[in-house]
This record gives C-alpha cells, sequence and structure tokens, in this order.
C-alpha cells in the first residue's frame, strides 16, 4: 500500500474504531465528530482495500485485517507518544488522564477513596477506573493497556512487566460478634481460635475463578489438617457480609478485618496456624518506568499506602498470624 494515502489522524481513528468497536464512542475518544470518524473510516477503507468493520446490530465488529492491525497500530501510536513527550517538568495540576488500576476489592475499598481525594486535591483533573482482579491475565492487560498498573499478590508475569513490594499482607480470623460455637468454647476476640474449631467450623473463602482452597488450607494440608470451606465468593466485602450472617469463619488480609469490624457486627481473631503472607506489589509495562506522570501517580500509591499504615502490618518473619 501507499504510505503517502496515510496520515497520523487516520492511525488514531484506527485504534479509537478498534478498542470502541463504536463510530460514536471512538470519536468521543479522540474528540472527532461522528461524520469525521465516518470519513476517516472511508480513507482507511480505500487505503488498505478492506472493509476493516461491518456493522452488527450497534457495534462495529472488526474484520480479520483490523483484527491484525489492533497491537501493532497500539505499540506504533505509543512509541509516537513518547518519541513527542514533551521534555519540560512534569504538571500533575494540568494533566488530563484517566488511570485504570486493577484488584481485589481491598483496594478499591480500601485505598481507593483516600487515593483519589489525594489526588483531586492537587491534580483536579486526573479520573481513575478500579477494575475487579477477575477481568484477566495481568501481563496481557498491561500489553494491551487496558490498564495502568495491577496491585496484586506475587504473580508469575512477562519479564517487559515492572513492579515493587508494596506491603505485607498478614491474616486474620472473623467471625460474626455472635458466631454461636465460638461464644460455647469461650473464645474472647482476639484470642487464638483453636485447630480442632477451627477446621470443624465452616469457611467462607474469597475466590476470583470459583476455587474452594487458599493459603490457608496449602497452610493446613502441610500439617495433615483440613478446614471446611462451604462458601466461595468473588470479594472480601462479600465475605465479610456472610460471615456477620452466618455461621462462617473466613481467613482474610489483617487490614481489611480490622476495616470490615468497624461497620459490621464481626470480631476478629488469630488463627490457629502460621500462614505465609504474600507481599502485595504492583505490577505495570516497563514502558511507563521513566514516563514522568506514570512514576508520579506510583508515588502517589505508595505514599497513601505509608499515609493508611498498611506496611505496620508486616510480619517480620512472614507468618500469617
Amino acid at each position: 500500500m501507499n504510505l503517502n494515502a496515510l496520515d497520523l489522524n487516520l492511525v488514531r481513528v484506527l485504534d479509537a474504531l478498534l478498542r470502541e468497536k463504536s463510530v460514536t464512542r471512538a470519536g468521543e475518544q479522540i474528540g472527532l465528530s461522528q461524520p469525521a470518524v465516518s470519513a476517516a473510516l472511508n480513507r482507511l477503507r480505500h487505503a488498505l482495500n478492506d472493509q476493516l468493520f461491518v456493522r452488527r446490530g450497534n457495534d462495529m465488529v472488526p474484520t480479520p485485517r483490523a483484527e491484525s492491525l489492533a497491537e501493532p497500530v497500539r505499540a506504533a501510536l505509543r512509541e509516537i507518544e513518547r518519541a513527542f513527550q514533551p521534555a519540560t517538568d512534569f504538571d500533575p495540576a494540568r494533566l488530563e488522564r484517566t488511570f485504570t488500576f486493577m484488584g481485589a476489592d481491598f483496594f478499591s475499598m480500601l485505598l481507593m477513596p483516600p487515593l483519589a481525594a489525594r489526588i483531586a486535591a492537587v491534580a483536579p483533573r486526573i479520573s481513575f477506573r478500579f477494575l475487579d482482579s477477575a477481568i484477566g491475565d495481568v501481563s496481557r492487560l498491561l500489553q494491551e493497556d487496558q490498564i495502568d498498573a495491577a496491585l496484586e499478590r506475587p504473580l508469575e508475569v512477562a519479564d517487559w512487566v515492572s513492579s515493587m513490594a508494596l506491603f505485607g499482607s498478614p491474616f486474620a480470623v472473623i467471625a460474626a460478634k455472635d458466631n454461636a460455637a465460638l461464644g460455647r468454647a469461650g473464645i474472647a476476640e482476639g484470642e487464638q481460635v483453636p485447630l480442632d474449631l477451627f477446621c470443624e467450623l465452616p469457611h467462607a473463602l474469597r475466590s476470583i475463578d470459583g476455587s474452594m482452597s487458599g493459603f490457608t488450607d496449602d497452610a493446613l494440608g502441610r500439617m495433615g489438617r483440613v478446614r471446611r470451606v462451604t462458601l466461595a465468593l468473588p470479594h472480601f466485602q462479600a465475605v465479610a457480609l456472610a460471615v456477620a450472617g452466618g455461621p462462617y469463619l473466613a481467613v482474610v488480609p489483617r487490614q481489611f478485618a480490622a476495616v470490615a469490624a468497624k461497620s459490621l457486627p464481626i470480631c476478629v481473631y488469630r488463627a490457629p496456624i502460621s500462614i505465609p503472607s504474600p507481599a502485595v506489589r504492583m505490577y505495570w509495562h516497563a514502558r511507563h518506568d521513566d514516563e514522568a506522570p506514570h512514576r508520579w501517580i506510583r508515588e502517589q500509591i505508595l505514599a497513601e499506602v505509608e499515609a493508611l499504615g498498611f506496611k505496620d502490618w508486616d510480619d517480620a518473619d512472614g507468618a500469617g498470624v
């Protein structure tokens, strides 16, 4: 094809259409009217000799040719953006950008509200989106620029993914204030739940993939013991609500347990076993290592983690309880 038939705006339109699958939404994303996007699409079709998109209901479905262009076009635009990034000092107050993070509801509840308030005070044009961990593979989402960073337990990621430790995440046991079994056993809040009782009572578990086991079960297995997981839910808050209104125990991060106990009728106990606590990490694409806005937002996350005192819960020996 003749490269003279293309200009950068056409490439931006193609990228927006591939992302949004809609002429209207693509135009909104890049600041063009619907007729301008339609005209650009016609030019692209002529230049590439392919329909590129066909209508299906309200969506524009990419052809195989268009799909094959998605990642190369996105990568090319990222490199152009980096090449022309101003060398002047970065000013957060002037930045207009939406940052997208991914992680458990632990972060959307405990970290994002104070972080958003912190950022709004100094960079009012910044917006945030927070996606649930269940959305998919971290490496793929970072590669496709669907997320800016992931806040997760230790993961196996591609070698081009950068990461840093945020804090340790030791565990605690939560149960309803009126849990009958713990009451009959005379276990006071803050005390250790006896191992036999811990294994006997039903447990609720936070699980994003439907699995009925986790770190606690691994630790129990090393002792030749098992517990009764009878409820698996995708969010920590759902687990806490189930515990507050039912017979369940649950093993959750201590930071979350302390906050949940302030608003729900639950008590916090110590577990009868040592559960290795994962070091929660922040992951991002290495291409953003030296990008000023991205580096700045990572620094703000670290500052907020410090302000919330998450690191104060770290266990020096790595034991969960």
